[in-house]
């Protein structure tokens, strides 16, 4: 077997979390005079970290980033996810199935990742051990830092290694860091990478058939 772990990444991986998230960037967008459609807004974002986003939009801002703007996209994003959010579908098979050891992550703050693994019922496949957030180290994606540092964490090396990815940030935080990555996503989502030598997958069921090669 060619790879000894398997690294997901979370929002659009393990949880459909993306869609939900955009439509919360388009409200609070709004509120300091950014107009973004939805569909701009998911395409331009996704895989994106909360200050880059916020770097982004401070520079189309008709009035100050507000203090607490942090605090109350955090809020409505959780509030949104304990309402909406589902697993991709397949992934608790999938996780049943992999006999290789396996982690997360994820741009996103430790509590995020956690409520959203609790909601889906997926938090009974990670342990806290297991579970690895850019907020640990300070440092996002596309910097390969999160992959290497669950990497080592796990006790193996990138090349031991097979990251699953779905944003163009994570593929080329995964690539830069020495690892072979599948890129998760339907067709819609397959035009935005340049796929050369990665591979694409539209169905988490088949990650078991990638793994047994």
């Amino acid at each position: 077997m060619k790879y000894k772990c398997v690294i997901f990444d979370c929002d659009g991986v393990l949880v459909d979390s993306e869609s939900i998230a955009a439509n919360v960037w388009v409200e609070m967008a709004k509120e300091i005079g950014v107009s973004m459609s939805f569909q701009k807004v998911y395409d331009e974002f996704t895989g994106k970290s909360y200050n880059s986003i916020v770097d982004h939009l401070s520079k189309f801002a008709k009035s100050k980033i507000p203090s607490d703007f942090e605090k109350r996209y955090r809020q409505k994003t959780y509030a949104a996810f304990q309402e909406n959010l589902q697993p991709i579908d397949g992934i608790h098979k999938t996780l049943k199935e992999i006999s290789l050891p396996y982690c997360v992550a994820s741009s996103g703050p430790l509590e995020k990742i956690k409520l959203n693994l609790t909601k889906v019922d997926l938090m009974k496949f990670f342990s806290n051990d297991r579970i690895f957030s850019c907020y640990e180290i300070n440092k996002w994606k596309p910097d390969p830092a999160i992959y290497l540092y669950a990497a080592n964490q796990m006790g193996f090396l990138p090349k031991d290694c097979l990251v699953i990815e779905d944003s163009t940030h994570g593929v080329q935080a995964a690539i830069s860091g020495g690892f072979d990555v599948l890129i998760y996503g339907n067709e819609e989502k397959k035009i935005k990478f340049d796929l050369k030598d990665q591979i694409f997958f539209s169905k988490m069921t088949d990650l078991n058939t990638f793994l047994t090669d």
